[in-house]
């Protein structure tokens, strides 16, 4: 064989493992948009069912959720170049809005739906953002 066909032959090796890897990395993607959804629950729970009960309820659903999603992650058998920054990235990003919503829920918008609704799209927007993002890459 000469040396141009086994330098084509790598490639095609090459281009069907990168395919491979970036088909099975997509897995990426739908975590992020079941954390964005997430996010049209759990913070119109908080901000607007008062009481021990609400508080409980709240904080046992999303720790299910956040352990049930990190092992449906941990699970997975490939994990998508720059996860880490990228992940870093919107978790940060999720995190300043979901404390600010609750700041200025619990101190100025105190049961008001209109305010819950709009917290709930602006704490999801960093992971659909990145769904997106990556959906698009994939």
């Amino acid at each position: 064989m000469s040396e141009q066909a086994e330098a084509a032959a790598s490639l095609k090796g090459s281009a069907r493992i990168q395919a491979t890897a970036r088909a099975r990395s997509r897995w990426y993607v739908g975590y992020l948009w079941m954390f964005a959804a997430w996010q049209l629950v759990l913070v119109p729970a908080v901000l607007l069912w008062r009481g021990a009960t609400g508080a409980l309820v709240s904080a046992l659903a999303n720790a299910l959720v956040v352990v049930g999603l990190s092992l449906f992650a941990t699970r997975q058998p490939v994990t998508p170049r720059g996860h880490g920054g990228l992940h870093l990235k919107v978790i940060g990003a999720w995190t300043a809005a979901y404390v600010l919503s609750l700041a200025l829920g619990y101190q100025l918008f105190m049961g008001s739906v209109g305010f819950a609704a709009v917290a709930a799209v602006v704490c999801a927007l960093p992971a659909a953002v990145a769904a997106r993002r990556e959906g698009r890459a994939a």
